[in-house]
């Protein structure tokens, strides 16, 4: 089954529906769209680290860029950004050819005296080494995800098991901070969203990855995402663990099979600014949980 989204577009300033009292898939995936069709836009990126991957035209730019900015994108957006963009500077133009040719030690030189809040320099130059040996092994960090992949798997989550090993090996240091594993029961947020960036293409997300396919991403959940999900009834769980992430994920490929994650910006964008608090009106004149005034 494939989500069916021929209907035309609500209009862009259209209030968005309140819950219904009975949710059925049908209302669950018109609400969804509401919100897609209002908030799926560039100009609602910013201050978002997915902005930095813009700037990169290849694949092979983006592809490093993308875990560099997902790995760093904890704490505070506005600290974050400058964080991202001083490690990118440090690269020059084309972060992946500055891998392929600069040595390691030369790396580690060149980001000694950074740090980003619980991150030191070191572990920045530890993922960079990683990446620079996956380069230099597989080609690209795609080929490498790609050969964990096996048919008949219903998420990413084993693969994505692989290439965290194989990324943590390769740096010869621990990376459990900057990449999370998912066997520990993180929710592996920054990692997922690193894929949605990578695999989906939209006029979001910028894509550029082959061989993956969107049904197989599970949903990045931050705060935003969870409390929407317990307001629509997506998840009872208590805490927003790997487990919460899969069944979230499960509820939203029931929507949409071939592309679990359609959704994911357009449910985070109404907190971050619009102020909407879940389960209440919104003051602002499009209404995202609430009715018009």
């Amino acid at each position: 089954m494939v989500c069916d989204m021929s209907r035309p577009p609500e209009k862009r300033n259209a209030a968005i529906e309140v819950k219904p009292k009975r949710a059925t898939p049908a209302s669950e995936r018109k609400w969804l769209e509401q919100l897609r069709n209002r908030y799926n836009h560039r100009r609602f990126v910013s201050p978002d680290p997915l902005e930095v991957l813009y700037d990169y035209e290849t694949p092979a730019d983006r592809e490093v860029v993308g875990l560099i900015a997902s790995s760093l994108a904890y704490g505070n957006v506005k600290a974050m950004l400058p964080a991202i963009r001083t490690v990118l500077d440090l690269l020059g133009p084309s972060p992946t050819d500055a891998l392929r040719t600069t040595m390691r030690r030369t790396l580690a030189r060149r980001l000694n005296g950074f740090r980003y809040r619980f991150t030191p320099g070191s572990q920045v130059a530890a993922l960079l080494a990683g990446m620079k040996a996956i380069l230099e092994e597989h080609g690209s960090l795609n080929n490498c995800l790609r050969r964990h992949i096996t048919s008949g798997e219903e998420t990413i989550l084993p693969a994505l098991g692989g290439f965290v090993d194989e990324l943590s090996d390769a740096a010869g240091s621990s990376l459990a901070h900057l990449i999370p594993h998912p066997r520990k029961g993180s929710a592996c947020k920054r990692l997922n969203l690193y894929l949605r960036w990578m695999v989906r293409k939209d006029a979001i997300d910028p894509g550029g990855w082959r061989g993956v396919k969107p049904s197989l991403l599970i949903m990045p959940i931050d705060t935003h995402v969870y409390q929407t999900a317990r307001w629509r009834g997506w998840t009872a769980r208590k805490s927003a663990n790997l487990n919460t992430a899969l069944e979230i994920t499960a509820v939203l490929r029931e929507l949409c099979p071939d592309d679990p994650l359609r959704w994911d910006f357009a449910i985070t964008r109404p907190g971050i600014h619009d102020g909407v608090k879940i389960g209440k009106p919104a003051r602002s004149r499009t209404r995202v949980h609430g009715r018009e005034p």
